[in-house]
């Protein structure tokens, strides 16, 4: 007999952690390749994670509602070794719990000397900073005397916590070395007063995700602003003549909203530097234009792509829409569905928001607010006429992308909705 460790996989772009919110499985269970084993919830997807052997099930390695880093071990199966996969053999690793590390990002992770620099697993960042521990002042059982989740653990459960403000007395590594590292990671506890009344509300495991992945987008990317004001008259009157038998004949609706994507993915086509994505030492201009629409729930915030947006219609915009949003609403998304967003267009005008100021999808260089579409007067050739106005609120990653292209790409886009009308729009 063979035992093999199953992983947390990565479920979707930048993500770095999953929640085991529901295990399919228990010890002594047998499971066939494929079967499911556990349903897993990160920012971007709720998924089921499949079994990459067939054997059976000897250890859960994580509870219900814990969450674990990409990489890390979620459970252990015993498989005949007769009857091992040739294909599994790149998934056999180490039977032992302390020799696996989860994956080493780039933000934690010192390049240069390896061998004297600290390097800590995602799962340990986080549990140091829940907990406010100062990671400099732990002696790791691990590979190389690394720090594991489990020395971490083990501590919590004791209650002698090392603290920041403590003398280390716990620790074999040179403080100059490990100080830069801690310093850059670990963040002090926020101890929030309490008063009879107040009640507390346990962060789940994609609240975590999101809050993560919201500071890494404001550590990392220096945000801009802009805003244009759009008369969306002709647009709205299209729709709204239309939107009846549409409904009839093709089952869903057509929104407004369809018309905005449409427009947005046709200007890139013309501006692709918005289209780009920061790497370091240089910036990727994506061929493809898959627009990332946000989709909200009652506690979280769901990203599906459409794909190839600008090689679609209305009609077929419209269509990925409805369907995207009813897979978040039944909790069906996967994560497939979540990848290969290049720009994000977000309604936040459904909310009745008329001027916002959106957080860039990591790693895409711009989200742009879609807001609410509100009757005003305005002035045309010195009369005061009541139109359908639209304010549209663009936020740019400074390091790609500068105004100039970005007033451009705005006007393109204000251009396009304006000149809306039934005798040059089809929306099939």
């Amino acid at each position: 007999m063979a035992m093999e460790l199953m992983k947390m996989p990565q479920l979707g772009e930048s993500v770095t952690e999953g929640t085991i919110s529901k295990w399919l499985v228990k010890p002594g269970d047998h499971v066939t390749k494929y079967d499911p084993l556990a349903e897993v919830m990160t920012d971007k997807v709720n998924a089921e994670v499949p079994s990459s052997f067939t054997g059976i099930i000897k250890e859960l390695k994580a509870d219900e509602n814990q969450t674990l880093a990409v990489g890390e071990v979620i459970c252990s199966i015993e498989v005949e070794a007769a009857k091992t996969d040739n294909d599994n053999a790149g998934h056999a690793v180490s039977h032992s719990e302390e020799n696996v590390d989860a994956p080493v990002t780039r933000d934690v992770q010192q390049a240069a000397e390896p061998s004297r620099k600290a390097r800590y697993s995602p799962a340990v960042l986080k549990l140091s900073q829940e907990h406010g521990i100062d990671l400099s002042k732990v002696k790791g059982t691990g590979n190389e005397g690394r720090i594991t989740r489990k020395d971490l653990l083990k501590l919590v459960e004791s209650g002698d916590l090392p603290k920041a403000d403590e003398p280390s007395v716990i620790s074999d590594s040179a403080p100059e070395e490990i100080a830069p590292q801690v310093s850059r990671q670990t963040s002090p506890v926020t101890n929030v007063p309490t008063a009879a009344g107040d009640k507390e509300l346990p962060v789940t495991g994609i609240r975590k995700a999101i809050a993560s992945n919201m500071l890494k987008s404001k550590h990392e990317i220096p945000h801009a602003w802009t805003m244009v004001e759009v008369d969306a008259s002709n647009m709205v009157k299209l729709r709204d003549n239309l939107k009846s038998d549409f409904k009839q004949k093709e089952g869903y609706n057509l929104t407004y909203f369809a018309f905005f994507v449409k427009a947005v993915a046709q200007a890139l086509t013309e501006f692709p530097e918005l289209n780009s994505m920061w790497a370091g030492e240089k910036i990727i201009q994506k061929k493809e234009i898959n627009i990332s629409i946000a989709v909200a729930t009652e506690d979280a915030l769901f990203v599906p792509v459409i794909k190839n947006a600008d090689e679609k219609s209305i009609k077929g915009i419209a269509r990925e829409i409805q369907e995207l949003a009813s897979k978040v609403k039944a909790g069906k998304l996967r994560a497939e569905d979540m990848q290969g967003g290049t720009f994000t267009v977000n309604n936040t005008g459904s909310f009745g928001s008329v001027q916002s100021m959106g957080i860039i999808n990591h790693p895409q260089a711009a989200i742009l607010q879609v807001e609410t579409i509100v009757k005003r007067p305005v002035v045309i050739n010195d009369m005061i006429a009541v139109r359908d106005m639209v304010n549209l609120c663009l936020s740019l990653d400074h390091r790609v992308l500068d105004g100039l292209v970005c007033g451009r790409f705005l006007a393109r886009v204000k251009e396009i909705i304006e000149k809306i009308s039934k005798d040059n729009t089809s929306i099939y």
